[in-house]
Parts: C-alpha cells; structure tokens; sequence
C-alpha cells in the first residue's frame, strides 16, 4: 500500500501536460507508486486495461486525472470512498460497491476521499472494444450505456451497484490469474467481458421468492464477515464473535460464508493477510516481524512459511525474487503509456 502526496500528484500533472497530447495515466498515479498496479491489457492496442489500486492518500486525490477520453470505466470498489460526477449526476461509490462512468469532451470530475485506504479494480474499454462487443438496441442494456453507445450523451455515471459475492470472487480471480502467463492474454479478454457483461445489463424487478430472499441474506452476511476480517487483520475475532456481530450461529455462518465464496472464513482471512502484508512490504517501511505482527502472526516463521505458500518466495525478498511480479513489473512497465 503507498501513500500519496498531492504535491508529486501535481508534478505528475504538469510533466504529462509537458509530453504532448498522448493521453497517459500513470502521472496521475505516481504519488503512490507500488499502490498502482498494471494486471493486464493495454488500452491503445487491445481495447481494455484492467489495474489494481491499493494505496492511502492523506488529502483528497483527483481521481479524474486517470480517465481515459473516450473510454467507458467499470470500478469495482472493495475499500475507500470514490465520487465521480458528470454534468448531470453523480456517482458515489462506497465500500464493496461498483459503477461505470465514461469521459468524453465533457470532463468528469472524480475524486477520492483523503485519510483512508483504498483497495479497486478498474476495467477500462475503448469505444472501439464496446462497438465489436455491444449493440445499443440489445435488451436489457442499460440506458445509461445504452445512450452512450448511441453519441446520445457525451458523458456520463451509472447508479451505483453493490458488489454481490460472485463479484467479489471475480475481484480476487483478476489479481491471481489461474492460467499460465502464455494464455493470460485471452484469460484476461474475456474477464473484462465477463465484467462488463455483470454490470452493464439491467434485470427486471420480480418479487423476492423465499429462495431468493434467503440468497440475498447469506450474501449480506458474506459481506459483513468480509468487511470484520479486513477491519482486524491485526486481531482477528473468534469465529463466535463473528457470528454474534452478523446475527447468526458460527456453524450457520462457516457454511453459507464456504457456498457463498468457495472457501472457509479462515483461508479468506489468510488471503486477507498475506494481500495486506505484501502491501507493506512493498512499501519498505517496516521489517519482516512488524509485518508479520501487523496482519496478527505472532510467530514470524509460521508468517514466513504462510507468505511462500501465497507468493512463491519468502517475504524478506518480495518482490524481487517473485518470477511472477519480475514478469508482471516489466509487463506493466512497458504497457502503462499504451
């Protein structure tokens, strides 16, 4: 996780002012380094771009000096507060909650709210990319994207949409590709599809049946468990605990937390803390046993063993000795100003 300063925000403006009209967004993320990351893609060439974003910034950071002209951008918001306003409305996105919003001549003005950690994934498609994949006059499109499609509106924000469980598995499955790096290319196409198909189709209102009501029930739980294991990494609660805080059994809540994500409360929190502490590491400022202290391992060899079971390396090296990030550094490197 970095922390950005509005005065290299600023600087960052102004040198890409200075390289001409090439559009670029890596200016706009330079203040926080690390806490920008490129996963795949490349904007100018394929269409889409798809970038993880963990950072904390102590004053208001203008997000909108990322958005790409012309583009049209999913944000899945897992942490942290976002706004985006278009002349006409306005987009607020809130912890698990995700939107769309696209900039043409009219500018966005977006933002995100200072004093706080933010952790999203942001899909970016070209209009060339919507055109080959999307027609304005299918059913179901949502009429914001729909007019969109059509020139009928310039720019624009959707309603925002909460992040259901399945979203938030998508969130993970994009940071940790489960495919070679040969057949990431075609992996990750067909991610930002899926993405888009999620979020930009609107479905008809039906009366809530029992099983659905349910569904939704257990999927409000999920998150609650998700939002009590991110909010203390550093002491984590007994699962009994947990269980009293959301409103049902510990038994009861293991079981529909396993259907709903796929996994038990236990590996979530350790992919919770194995993702914040790669964070801190990469920010340099604490050793190996703060770390390890910080996401709640008391022992810093059952920490280090932990970390190489996630990461492929131990944490006193990362990243440098990870293939993986070697690879997706020089990636990411070449394909930012594309």
């Amino acid at each position: 996780m970095a922390i950005a300063s509005s005065d290299a925000q600023k600087s960052g403006r102004s040198a890409s002012r200075r390289k001409g009209s090439a559009f670029s967004e890596a200016p706009a993320w330079a203040a926080i380094g690390a806490g920008w990351q490129h996963l795949h893609g490349s904007f100018r060439d394929l269409g889409y771009s798809i970038e993880w974003h963990d950072f904390s910034t102590a004053s208001d950071l203008r997000w909108e000096e990322s958005f790409h002209p012309g583009a049209i951008e999913i944000c899945l918001n897992l942490e942290g507060r976002g706004v985006v306003e278009s002349p006409e409305a306005r987009l607020e996105l809130g912890p698990v909650m995700a939107g769309f919003y696209a900039q043409g001549a009219s500018r966005l003005k977006g933002s995100r709210s200072g004093g706080a950690r933010h952790r999203f994934i942001t899909i970016e498609l070209s209009q060339d990319f919507l055109a080959a994949h999307f027609r304005p006059d299918e059913k179901d499109l949502d009429p914001q994207l729909r007019k969109l499609l059509k020139r009928e509106l310039d720019a624009g924000v959707s309603e925002p949409i909460r992040l259901a469980s399945e979203h938030q598995q998508m969130v993970m499955s994009l940071r940790r590709p489960p495919v070679s790096v040969s057949a990431q290319r075609l992996w990750y196409h067909a991610k930002a599809l899926e993405v888009a198909a999620a979020f930009f189709y609107k479905t008809e209102a039906t009366a809530e049946l029992f099983c659905q009501r349910q569904k939704r029930q257990n999927q409000e739980r999920t998150h609650k468990v998700i939002a009590l294991l991110s909010e203390n990494l550093s002491e984590p609660l007994s699962l009994e605990e947990i269980g009293r805080r959301v409103g049902c059994s510990h038994f009861h809540l293991s079981r529909i937390f396993s259907q709903e994500m796929g996994k038990s409360i236990f590996q979530h929190l350790r992919e919770l803390r194995m993702d914040r502490a790669a964070a801190l590491l990469k920010e340099g400022k604490l050793n190996v046993t703060q770390v390890a202290m910080e996401v709640g391992y008391s022992s810093p060899s059952h920490f280090s063993t932990a970390f190489h079971e996630a990461f492929g390396c131990c944490p006193g090296l990362y990243p440098l000795a990870t293939p993986v990030q070697r690879l997706a550094g020089a990636r990411g490197a070449a394909e930012n100003d594309k």
